[in-house]
């Protein structure tokens, strides 16, 4: 890890440290699992759920839509139970009859294809909701380490402060410094202390987020497998057809085809009827056969289909935006993974050489060779780096994961 402790430098103060990070964790503190154990389990989350839900509803609509109508049966009599000559039942006809309505023209073809391609739809947006969940638990899984180490960094934080506070008091009790030097120094290690307190209410949440997002059933104490060391590639394969494209392009598909589904429901229903008529007086029957056609003469369908057509536009629309907006922001997005992973270098640089200057300092301090107020200045530039040095990995995490969304891919 980037971070590394002076431990001469710790001695004074360092049971205290300890006290507080014995009392802070849990005897038996069990690590998260690492992140690419808590991903095999996207299937269980709520939000991939849902999408998986979602896909097996419009799956089955696809299935719904091969399904042909159903046939009608009807029974009629007539003729009976009249004045003369039909009284009674001697001269009814009864007539036992079938009708099938008939997709022509297309309707079925057009309908089936419809839901097929709101069924490719829903299938890319389960895929971009699983990569969306991985990108979330990656960055919830970063946070939580990022949180984990600026407690750490805090507690080394008092220790130095603790450090250097000791050593003002021996310079006071010698006389080489006034007694306003040690106030200060008791502030500054009661400031690092609230820190300490601060961090440490930061790591919890975030430990607590981690353990929600992934569904863990114990809480997370520590985290056991870096994220944040891990360095992606910014040379990762240019994605021609980003995911959020290819859903476009489906949805646009989906219009188009709801629009020939509309403008093909306007054409005249119909029905082929077969049936058997029986004579009563005669006592014979003989069979009925026809064709019934609807007439499209006040409904039209032209609100459904302009409605269809305008939806259609909507998602052509939709999708060239599209297009434009998801290059640009993956080229920004490759940018700035690239600008991250270079100001993580930059800052681990950095770390290594407030590391060497507050050594020095320290050593001078205690020759008394620089002031207290150089020394505070030189501690403050460490820890301030090595926060730096932190954040600048957790950029480089986020930076990782808009690139996956916008690539549709798991992050790392």
């Amino acid at each position: 890890m980037f971070i590394s402790f002076d431990r001469p430098l710790c001695a004074v103060g360092f049971a205290v440290v300890a006290t507080t990070i014995t009392l802070a964790s849990p005897a038996s503190a069990e690590p998260a699992p690492p992140y690419e154990t808590l991903i095999e389990h996207l299937d269980r989350t709520p939000a991939t759920l849902e999408a998986e839900a979602l896909l097996d509803a419009a799956k089955a609509r696809a299935q719904q839509a091969h399904a042909l109508p159903n046939p009608s049966i009807s029974l009629e009599a007539e003729n009976a139970y009249g004045r003369a000559p039909f009284t009674g039942y001697g001269a009814a006809e009864t007539t036992f009859s079938v009708s099938q309505p008939l997709e022509l023209w297309g309707q079925r073809g057009a309908r089936i294809g419809a839901a097929r391609a709101e069924a490719d739809a829903a299938a890319l947006r389960r895929d971009q909701s699983r990569w969306a969940v991985a990108g979330r638990l990656a960055l919830i899984y970063a946070e939580a380490e990022a949180a984990s180490l600026q407690y750490e960094l805090a507690v080394e934080a008092l220790s130095l402060t603790q450090a250097d506070a000791s050593a003002v008091m021996a310079l006071i009790e010698e006389g080489r410094e006034p007694t306003l030097r040690g106030i200060q120094a008791e502030s500054e290690v009661e400031a690092a202390r609230a820190v300490v307190d601060e961090t440490q209410a930061n790591r919890d949440a975030a430990f607590a987020r981690l353990a929600a997002a992934a569904m863990l059933t114990e809480p997370v104490t520590s985290i056991g497998t870096s994220l944040l060391d891990r360095a992606p590639s910014p040379f990762a394969q240019d994605v021609r057809n980003p995911l959020a494209v290819q859903i476009a392009e489906a949805e646009l598909d989906a219009a188009g085809q709801s629009v020939t589904v509309e403008r093909l429901r306007a054409r005249p229903d119909v029905t082929a009827s077969l049936g058997v008529r029986r004579f009563e007086e005669y006592d014979t029957q003989a069979l009925m056969f026809g064709i019934s056609v609807s007439v499209p003469l006040f409904d039209r369908n032209k609100g459904a289909i302009s409605a269809a057509r305008a939806e259609q536009r909507a998602a052509e629309a939709r999708l060239t935006g599209l297009k434009l907006e998801v290059q640009a922001d993956r080229s920004a997005a490759q940018a700035r993974l690239t600008a991250s992973i270079t100001r993580t270098r930059a800052a681990d640089n950095g770390v290594a050489a407030a590391e060497e200057a507050y050594r020095l300092a320290r050593a001078g301090f205690d020759a008394g060779r620089i002031s207290q107020l150089e020394l505070r200045s030189i501690r403050a530039a460490l820890i301030a780096a090595r926060n730096t040095a932190v954040d600048a990995r957790l950029a480089r995490v986020r930076a990782e994961v808009e690139l996956a969304r916008l690539d549709g891919r798991t992050p790392f």
